[in-house]
């Protein structure tokens, strides 16, 4: 079993060349941190709205590096942090047009890989989500009278029968269905995005620690950059630059994958339209079935480490890989006998009040985006756009989102933030244990942890 090297997508696709590193001192209109996706589509959209603008993206590793190739291939719908939120701060007409954008959002990024000639191995099958407990029923069959009292959600309860036809989760109670969503190939998507925003223009510079961000100046490992406009999208690996440790919190989730599974176990489990695949656990999974055949399947595993620190290599602690392993074999059986070829670690941005955000500062001339907790595939696209819209002074749509410009407050110093990290996800398992074993109702400790951690 390969542990680390960032993750299967990379392995399956291969690390690209080379990009060379910052020359030196640059002037450009935009100089944006990070070759994630944020950074890459920010880059995209404003070149293709200001083709003469000069736009120079920074990156430590190389494009992809971060959460971008490292996450579940998930490219669904979700507001980070709810929509009801939104409706306390903004009202409800803003939170239903913030759905509606990210809905569209899923086909814009399908729109675009099909124009750009990405090949991401998207399959639109929509995403699904399982209850086998029931208080993870009680949980789901909430939601989804919840959901169904919006716009733009087109939210389906599938009963048992229906649902075990459609995916053959062990022990499935209900399952709720919706259409906006597809299963994606991460490395494929950015790698791919970074190509397209190369012929368009767009400046890549790797292996190049941005060390500081001030107005119009970023410094670099290899020179600085001077710009009219400079673009935070660092996510998982923000709390690394200089006075942002307590802004978000670098959330590690991991990963693993099969081996390719043959056509008697699809048979059995019925998991043949590329939907991406969900449960209702307080420490929930996420997975995809792979265009060569594979389960991936990720969740979180050591979720924080001491004083924001970030690993880099995707090394990932054996205990970790056996829960996952115990996750996949106990809603597919018929995986036991298969082997794990791969396991892999990323990070991703927490803000404090786990909803994500897009800004930017005239006086400053410094815009950001990110803390998508682990929802960023079609985010990222949404934000992109926003961001390019906001550097430029467009009086659009997206700009007068409810996520434009809003903070939340800041995480508190060590050990406070590791204790209440740590403490979450331990209520979140010990609830999980508590209704496995038979509690018919949502454990206490699930409701106590989304209070203390400003969850809800």
């Amino acid at each position: 079993m390969r542990n680390g090297r960032i993750s299967h997508w990379f392995e399956d696709l291969g690390v690209p060349e080379p990009r060379p590193v910052v020359p030196g001192y640059l002037s450009s209109d935009v100089a944006i941190v990070g070759a994630g996706y944020t950074g890459l589509w920010t880059a995209y959209y404003l070149k293709k709205q200001r083709p003469r603008l000069r736009v120079v993206l920074v990156e430590q590793r190389h494009a992809g590096y971060g959460a971008s190739g490292r996450n579940g291939g998930w490219l669904t719908n979700s507001i980070t942090g709810g929509r009801d939120r939104y409706v306390a701060s903004h009202g409800r007409l803003p939170a239903e047009n913030f759905q509606r954008l990210m809905n569209q959002s899923v086909d814009e990024v399908i729109s675009v890989c099909r124009t750009e000639g990405i090949d991401a191995d998207i399959q639109r099958g929509g995403e699904f989500e399982v209850a086998y407990t029931e208080a993870q029923e009680s949980r789901l069959r909430a939601q989804y009278e919840s959901e169904s009292r919006w716009p733009y959600t087109d939210i389906q309860l599938l009963q048992a029968p229906e649902a075990t036809a459609r995916i053959n989760v062990a022990g499935t109670r209900a399952a709720l269905w919706h259409p906006h969503a597809a299963r994606i190939h991460p490395a494929k998507l950015v790698t791919g995005l970074a190509e397209a925003a190369e012929r368009l223009g767009v400046e890549i510079y790797e292996n190049t620690r941005v060390t500081e961000i001030r107005p119009h100046i970023m410094e670099t490992t290899h020179g600085t950059i001077a710009a009219e406009h400079i673009i935070r999208a660092t996510e998982g690996f923000t709390a690394s630059l200089s006075g942002s440790r307590r802004l978000w919190l670098p959330m590690n989730s991991s990963m693993i994958v099969t081996e390719p599974l043959g056509g008697e176990v699809w048979e059995e489990l019925n998991w043949a339209q590329g939907e991406v695949l969900g449960d209702y656990a307080h420490v929930y999974m996420y997975a995809q079935r792979t265009a060569d055949d594979r389960i991936a399947l990720g969740g979180r595993g050591v979720p924080y480490k001491f004083g924001s620190r970030t690993d880099h290599d995707g090394q990932t602690p054996l205990k970790t890989v056996r829960e996952l392993t115990a996750v996949l074999h106990r809603l597919f059986p018929v995986t036991t006998g298969a082997s794990i070829e791969h396991t892999w670690s990323g990070v991703l941005g927490v803000p404090r009040d786990w909803a994500a955000t897009v800004g930017y500062e005239r006086n400053t001339g410094i815009g950001w985006a990110g803390g998508y907790v682990g929802t960023g595939v079609t985010a990222t696209n949404l934000a992109g756009r926003t961001l390019a819209d906001l550097v430029l002074g467009q009086d659009s749509e997206i700009v007068g989102l409810p996520w434009v410009n809003r903070r939340a407050r800041r995480w508190e110093p060590e050990p406070l933030r590791w204790i209440a990290t740590t403490g979450l996800y331990a209520a979140y398992r010990a609830a999980d244990r508590a209704e496995s074993s038979g509690r018919s109702t949502t454990s206490p400790l699930a409701r106590v942890a989304d209070l203390l951690t400003g969850k809800s």
